[in-house]
């Protein structure tokens, strides 16, 4: 069972489904949506994901035609995004409030990635915060 929910808590959601694979989505659109150099995403099936509180305090963005970004209208946190066409959705992983182990990880969109960012390169971890 995979759980999430935003920042401030309100909205959560379970899926009664396991991740086959995460995708690190480097598109310009999902770099400006999230304020970062790229969106981590799993898709699971429909049938399988509920919300089970804040459905209320949803807010949805049409990022692109037909497709449909889900965030917290409190926090702003994107949790979901979801196309009326498609079998899935698509989970935003930094809301995911349960540890998920995949065996397959991808990066996409590179070709629109962030100059700043090239996830070949390897970082140091800091022992404080920033």
């Amino acid at each position: 069972m995979l759980r999430g929910s935003c920042l401030c808590g309100e909205v959560a959601y379970e899926a009664e489904a396991e991740l086959s694979g995460i995708a690190h989505c480097h598109c310009k659109t999902c770099r400006k949506a999230h304020g970062a150099a790229f969106s981590s995403i799993g898709t699971v099936p429909k049938a399988a994901f509920r919300w089970v509180r804040g459905q209320d305090r949803l807010s949805r963005f049409e990022s692109s035609s037909g497709k449909f970004r889900c965030f917290c209208s409190a926090c702003g946190s994107q949790i979901v995004v979801e196309r009326a066409e498609k079998p899935v959705v698509m989970l935003r992983l930094g809301c995911l409030d349960t540890p998920v182990e995949v065996a397959e990880q991808w990066h996409i969109w590179r070709s629109d990635g962030a100059s700043w960012y090239d996830p070949k390169t390897p970082c140091r971890e800091l022992a404080e915060g920033f």
